[in-house]
């Protein structure tokens, strides 16, 4: 009589148990992602669930492969599809809604569609200061005068087909200048000496002055100057480099988080719960330092690095984001043909 109680009572145990197990959470982001190991374990703990981060290269090929996989996603929510690829992933169908509130708050940088933003940034012009000084040679005021003799062999950029920001700066001075004004400037860049890298770390660490390289005028970010200041070893109080926000020569990123179309069910609710997370004030304030870009919740206080030297520019220029969708590759391949045969 008294082993139908301790069996049913095993039954109990082993069916809490089973509840009590993390659910997988499968997290698509792009290779830049990083935030502090203690808040992701906060979060599996509050969420009841376990992270599994899958790195996706950059923002583009993050994007391919969710694509390629649609029939059987391989992640629940992705982080880092920004506004020159939202056209493309609403196309494709590869993003869910999100209706909690991180979506309905407002947003220093909204995002339209599926994506709920998560930080924002700009790509520029980053110039080595005492480079400038000590040859007392005065900064350019504009793209135009950039391309002149006076700044022969200073400049170095990212080829746009291998690089995020190199796609980006082509992509301001398009919408800045108008295509056929942007590609003859480009031409004339060519003409006096600007250097083409393959991607970021090679333009700021090989080709820039301030690593060792030749070039002054490299293009990078606005949050630049603050990490630099960050990762020095002797604290200057000011940065050695700062930002160079030509008309037509910033362009505005903005990255955000969906849910996967087709996911796993069981994951849907911690995935509501990651998307919650990354509009978390914690959250919003180690990404400035961690991923260097600028926090998307409407009045989260800055960092006190990034508030001092990571200036935000008073304009930029992005082209409509369906256009860049449509024409980048285009855009590409008359680039190619300007600047590099």
């Amino acid at each position: 009589m008294q082993r139908r109680p301790f069996v049913f009572s095993l039954a109990a145990l082993a069916l809490v148990s089973a509840h009590a197990q993390p659910v997988p959470l499968r997290v698509l982001v792009h290779d830049s992602f990083e935030l502090p190991p203690p808040l992701l374990a906060q979060f599996e703990k509050d969420a009841g669930a376990k992270l599994q981060l899958i790195k996706g290269g950059d923002a583009g090929e993050m994007l391919n492969k969710l694509i390629l996989t649609r029939a059987k996603p391989i992640a629940d929510v992705v982080f880092g599809i920004d506004n020159a690829l939202l056209p493309r992933a609403e196309k494709a169908g590869v993003l869910d809604a999100y209706d909690g509130p991180a979506a309905r708050r407002p947003s220093a940088a909204p995002l339209g569609g599926a994506l709920v933003p998560v930080d924002y940034g700009f790509v520029a012009l980053n110039i080595d200061k005492a480079w400038f000084a000590q040859r007392k040679l005065a900064l350019p005021r504009s793209l135009d005068e950039l391309a002149q003799p006076a700044y022969r062999d200073l400049l170095v950029v990212q080829n746009p087909a291998t690089s995020s920001p190199g796609q980006a700066f082509l992509q301001a001075t398009i919408a800045g200048l108008g295509e056929e004004a942007a590609f003859a400037w480009w031409g004339r860049l060519r003409a006096n000496g600007v250097k083409v890298a393959k991607g970021w770390t090679e333009a700021y660490y090989t080709e820039f002055t301030r690593n060792g390289g030749t070039r002054p005028i490299v293009v990078s970010y606005a949050s630049s100057p603050a990490a630099e200041v960050f990762f020095s070893k002797d604290a200057p109080a000011e940065s050695p480099t700062a930002n160079l926000f030509l008309p037509g020569g910033v362009y505005r990123q903005v990255e955000g988080v969906a849910l996967v179309k087709g996911a796993a069910p069981a994951a849907r609710a911690a995935a509501g719960q990651f998307i919650e997370f990354l509009r978390s004030a914690p959250v919003q304030q180690a990404l400035q330092t961690s991923m260097w870009m600028f926090p998307a919740e409407a009045g989260a206080p800055r960092v006190e690095v990034m508030r001092r030297h990571a200036s935000e520019p008073q304009a930029f220029s992005n082209p409509p984001a369906e256009l860049a969708s449509e024409r980048s590759r285009a855009w590409q391949e008359r680039w190619t043909r300007v600047v590099l045969k």
